[in-house]
């Protein structure tokens, strides 16, 4: 399929063979390259038509994309002209790590990476460390907001974890190479004749679930009304998208809608709420691999509980958190359930109509 059926309103008209043909070429910056994917994503290119077009893989678009939204964010703030140069040229891996992030961070992030040569799966920690470090319901005594004590806090924390000394030991040393204060070297450095271990209360596994049967992805089709309806009544039903993995339906209109299949504790939910994200820019680590999660909270549930995670606002952006102890700021749904999608073997299995179970 070349173009979606969904066609956003108020989308201006953009040349589609011209940013085709930048991307077929390689011409300009990667990000141009992102926002000429986006470009074509938004009037209704589906990522596989752009990469029989151009040889752009979707991976490759989501990417780019991704990173010349957090290199916009960049230069709407006040970064170093040396930065905001670099990453014109090189570095979508880098900032991509950094989507997770907000405008501040990304400008202290961006400019860390720079001096230290990051590499995209530092990078990653350093994204990951930021975000622990912003989450954390009590300031880390000795250690700066600098990404470098940051980093260097993440070092002590898992030092003080481990029995293993050559383990504590590299730890160490890797966080004296990332640490700014001296508050934060000192803390390192204590730790090279204290080995005492502690431990931390872990926080509660995620509540994931996986669809396991295509049953249970149900389709969603649009309702003309009850009879007697006229043409007119037909013609105003709208075009809708299914959207994969979990079959969000998108209308013309400003909603959106997914069909989930109906487990107890979805029906239990008071105000359900659904929000998309990837495994990785949740807290605690799901996979290795990130995948598309479909996140379900209840805005009902609104109590602080130590075994649940919540929806808070954090500087205009919804987070995901844990608290061990009840936090000050007001707590927007309960987290209910993740849903993992379904995984198929085979697609063209499931369209073949001859095919059936012996």
């Amino acid at each position: 399929m070349s173009y979606s059926p969904y066609s956003p309103p108020n989308v201006e008209p953009i040349d589609a063979d011209a940013l085709l043909l930048q991307l077929r070429r390689k011409q300009g910056t990667w990000v141009e390259w992102g926002q000429a994917c986006s470009q074509l994503q938004k009037v209704g290119y589906a990522p596989d038509r752009i990469f029989e077009e151009t040889g752009f893989e979707p991976v490759q678009q989501n990417q780019v994309m991704v990173a010349a939204q957090v290199y916009t964010s960049l230069t709407k703030a006040e970064i170093k002209e040396s930065v905001r140069s670099h990453f014109n040229q090189k570095g979508s891996d880098i900032l991509y790590e950094f989507r997770i992030l907000t405008q501040l961070q990304r400008v202290a992030a961006a400019e860390f990476s720079l001096d230290h040569n990051l590499d995209a799966d530092q990078a990653h920690e350093l994204a990951k460390a930021i975000k622990d470090f912003s989450r954390s319901s009590s300031p880390a005594e000795g250690f700066s907001q600098h990404p470098g004590d940051i980093m260097a806090h993440q070092c002590w924390k898992s030092a003080r974890q481990h029995k293993d000394i050559q383990e504590r030991s590299r730890l160490i040393a890797k966080g004296l190479r990332y640490a700014q204060s001296n508050t934060a070297r000192q803390h390192l450095e204590h730790l090279l004749t204290d080995f005492t271990i502690v431990p931390q209360k872990s926080a509660p596994r995620l509540p994931v679930y996986r669809l396991e049967s295509a049953h249970e992805s149900p389709r969603v089709i649009p309702v003309v009304g009850q009879f007697p309806l006229t043409l007119e009544d037909w013609k105003a039903v709208p075009l809708i998208e299914a959207l994969e993995p979990f079959g969000v339906v998108r209308s013309q209109g400003a909603s959106a809608f997914v069909a989930v299949p109906g487990w107890s504790v979805i029906r239990a939910m008071g105000d359900p709420v659904a929000l998309l994200a990837n495994s990785d820019e949740l807290p605690g680590a799901l996979s290795e691999n990130s995948e598309p999660i479909l996140m379900l909270v209840d805005r009902q549930e609104r109590q602080w509980d130590s075994d649940r995670y919540f929806l808070v606002d954090i500087d205009g952006q919804l987070e995901l958190q844990w608290w061990e102890t009840e936090p000050d700021q007001p707590l927007l749904a309960q987290l209910v359930l993740l849903m993992r999608p379904h995984r198929i073997l085979d697609e063209d299995f499931t369209k073949e109509l001859w095919q059936i179970e012996e």
